[in-house]
């Protein structure tokens, strides 16, 4: 779809010298690089507004994915732009090391510790969601160092999980293919995830949740709680292909956590910034955390920051007991982002961005998604808030995945594609995390759009 693409960028773009030097020069995440250069490249996005982008050859698409769940109040929005150009001009850059703050630092700091649960009351910041698990990571083994318990040392998490790719945060993380590509560092174990849908089989639902958080205390008993030092794990699991726990899961999780003396860490990277209908991913599933790890939405992507909310019981400990913290970033707390985050929670806090998200635009998807269910392609769809998923399978009545996990997926991302729609598809789930100023009416444009993308993916595989 061509909508006035050179009068709104004000560029022309020669798509075909801007991919020759991509292609020369550029090795792009998550990529296979001859399959890329076979292709000839990709699409070169140029410009965005609200909730759509433009490629170099002006077709708009509706973005599903808030880039990488990340634009939560949209492209194109001027506040953030002045917000990050004012503060250059003003202090460009200064470190936080050496005894040092500078004010949208500290003013960033307590607009946090206001905004998350009532037990966070101090940030350490990075710049990616990677970066800050890594820092959580560290910070737990030296909380126990400092408690005189340094043999806790080992971290449960889950498989599927993704946390980061940095080599600590793809530790955490439970994805093979990553653990493949060199391997993971030690004292770091992975469980069942509570993936009903795909794993579940004739169990109840609540009942598989029930299991999946018991796994987490078998694993506890089977190392002894004397050597667990934290668990990990995301609300709803987003790059795994939206995972949403059953209800019996979360609390249950929270239970044998505190009655082993584990540390719980609730990734919140991509539910956090009202990603599920509330403020944080914890909120809507009761859960009581002792690490938040903070990225995307803090600044809905317009600069690179993250953070580590660290709770009180931590904090406590390193401040009382003092020594130094041997970790850090040169550009943990960079002036310019925290002054777009702290923009950016004011633009979602005044046009009531979570609220809306929690009353009307969650629940239009969630009823939108439902007219999905027909398709004889589709196995199930769940969402919460305005994170979504529509699973693909060969078999309905049975659950069954198809035999080659990410094939039919990838058709159906392509598809939707061509539809003017981007979607990712996750093995054979199309995942969907629009940004959260989307209205009714483009939420049903998108699902439109993806049932035509599903239709012609069934037609591709035979199944009409």
């Amino acid at each position: 779809m061509n909508d006035s693409h050179e009068a709104r960028s004000g560029r022309n773009y020669n798509t075909e010298e801007l991919l020759r030097e991509d292609l020369a020069h550029h090795l792009h995440p998550f990529t296979d690089y001859k399959s890329l250069a076979g292709e000839g490249g990709g699409r070169v996005v140029t410009h965005a507004d609200g909730v759509y982008f433009w490629d170099s050859e002006g077709r708009r698409y509706l973005d599903g994915m808030a880039g990488l769940w990340c634009v939560n109040v949209g492209y194109g929005r001027r506040e953030l732009v002045s917000a990050a150009a004012e503060q250059m001009m003003e202090l460009p850059f200064y470190n936080t090391f050496f005894k040092t703050t500078h004010p949208p630092a500290a003013e960033l700091s307590k607009a946090l510790a206001d905004l998350t649960p009532a037990n966070f009351n101090h940030v350490f910041y990075a710049n990616s969601g990677s970066e800050a698990n890594d820092t959580i990571l560290r910070m737990v083994r030296h909380y126990w160092h400092l408690e005189g318990k340094p043999e806790k040392r080992v971290i449960i998490s889950r498989h599927n999980a993704y946390h980061g790719s940095t080599t600590a945060a793809l530790s955490l993380g439970g994805m093979e293919a990553m653990h493949n590509q060199g391997g993971i560092i030690p004292d770091i174990v992975h469980v069942a995830q509570p993936y009903w849908y795909g794993e579940g089989g004739d169990t109840d639902p609540e009942e598989f949740g029930l299991q999946a958080a018991r796994a987490i205390e078998e694993k506890i008993l089977e190392l002894g709680a004397d050597k667990v030092g934290a668990f990990i794990g995301e609300p709803i699991q987003g790059a795994g292909g939206v995972i949403i726990p059953p209800k019996s899961y979360w609390p249950e999780v929270q239970r044998i956590c505190r009655k082993h003396d584990v540390l719980l860490i609730c990734d919140e990277v991509i539910c956090g910034f009202g990603r599920t209908g509330t403020w944080f991913g914890l909120e809507s599933f009761g859960i009581e955390a002792d690490f938040l790890t903070l990225a995307k939405g803090l600044s809905s992507g317009y600069l690179p920051i993250s953070a580590v909310m660290v709770g009180d019981r931590v904090a406590k400990s390193f401040i009382d007991k003092g020594g130094e913290f041997f970790h850090g970033f040169t550009y943990s707390g960079h002036p310019a982002a925290c002054a777009v985050a702290l923009k950016n929670i004011e633009i979602l806090r005044r046009e009531g961005l979570v609220e809306r998200v929690r009353t009307e635009t969650g629940p239009h998807l969630a009823k939108a998604l439902k007219t999905l269910e027909d398709h004889p392609l589709v196995g199930e769809v769940r969402s919460m808030g305005l994170i979504g998923a529509i699973e693909l399978v060969k078999d309905k009545a049975t659950r069954a995945h198809f035999d080659e996990p990410g094939k039919v997926g990838t058709i159906c991302r392509d598809h939707c594609i061509e539809n003017g729609v981007v979607m990712r598809a996750v093995r054979d789930i199309m995942v969907m995390s629009p940004p959260l100023i989307i209205t009714p009416a483009q939420i049903d444009d998108m699902i439109a759009m993806a049932r035509k993308a599903i239709d012609a993916t069934a037609k591709d595989i035979g199944m009409t």
